[in-house]
C-alpha cells in the first residue's frame, strides 16, 4: 500500500472511531502564538492557567511586551520553564512590533505557507509544531503540526521512518495527505494518543488502526 492510501486509510478509520471535528473559531493568531509558547513541555491544564494568568494581569499584549521579564515570569510560572518562556513570548512580541508596527500578525495572511512559515520560525523560541499551530488554527492555513503523540503514532504505523525527526515530520505528513484533512488527522491522532496509543503499555488489543500498524504487528510476531 503507498503511504498515501495509508494516509487515508487511518484518516478515516480515526472519523469513524473519533468522528470529524468540526472547525470552531480559535484564538486570535497573537494569542495563540503566546498559548502555544506557553504549551511547550507542560499540560494543556497548565498551559491555560498561565495563559489566563497573563490575560487577567495584563490589559493587552503590549503590556506584556513592556512589563518587567520577571514580572512575567512570575505570571507563567504554572506553565513551567518561566525563565525561558517569559523572554522567548516578549522577544516574539518586540520583534512583531518592531516590523511590522502593531502587535498583529495578520500579514501573514499575505504570505505563502513557505514564507509563513520560515517567518515564524525565525522567532526565538518558535519551532515548526509552533508556526504550524498558529497558521492551521487562527488562519485556516494548511500546515500540519507534529506534537509528541502525532510524532509516536505515526512512527508506530509506519508513516514515517524510525529516525524520522518531529521537525522532519511536518513536510512529510504534509506531502502524504490532502490538506483538506489536516485539520481533523491533527485532532484525532491526538485523542488517539491520548485515549489508545499512549506512550507507555499502548492499548493495541482496542485500537481501530491496528490492522495498519507496524508497531501491532512486530509485537504480535515477537
Amino acid at each position: 500500500m503507498k503511504l498515501s492510501d495509508k494516509y487515508q486509510t487511518i484518516y478515516q478509520l480515526l472519523v469513524t472511531a473519533y468522528g470529524e471535528p468540526d472547525w470552531r473559531p480559535h484564538l486570535p493568531p497573537v494569542d495563540e502564538l503566546v498559548s502555544t509558547i506557553l504549551s511547550q513541555n507542560t499540560s494543556d491544564v497548565n498551559r491555560d492557567k498561565a495563559f489566563y494568568a497573563l490575560k487577567d494581569r495584563y490589559a493587552d499584549w503590549e503590556s506584556v511586551m513592556h512589563s518587567p521579564t520577571e514580572e512575567v515570569r512570575d505570571t507563567i510560572r504554572p506553565a513551567g520553564l518561566a525563565n525561558q518562556k517569559a523572554p522567548r513570548i516578549q522577544g516574539a512580541l518586540n520583534r512583531i512590533d518592531e516590523e511590522r508596527g502593531e502587535l498583529s500578525l495578520d500579514f501573514l495572511n499575505d504570505m505563502s505557507e513557505e514564507e509563513a512559515l520560515e517567518w515564524l520560525t525565525s522567532l526565538h523560541g518558535v519551532g515548526r509544531k509552533t508556526a504550524s499551530i498558529v497558521l492551521l488554527f487562527s488562519f485556516g492555513r494548511p500546515a500540519f503540526p507534529v506534537d509528541t503523540h502525532v510524532h509516536r503514532i505515526s512512527g508506530r504505523l509506519g508513516l514515517i521512518g524510525p529516525k524520522v525527526t518531529a521537525d522532519k515530520a511536518h513536510q512529510i505528513l504534509e506531502n502524504m495527505g490532502d490538506p483538506d484533512t489536516y485539520y481533523a488527522m491533527h485532532l484525532n491522532l491526538i485523542r488517539h494518543g491520548r485515549e489508545v496509543c499512549t506512550a507507555r503499555n499502548p492499548k493495541c488489543d482496542q485500537c481501530p488502526l491496528n490492522e495498519n500498524c507496524d508497531y501491532y504487528r512486530k509485537v504480535q510476531n515477537a
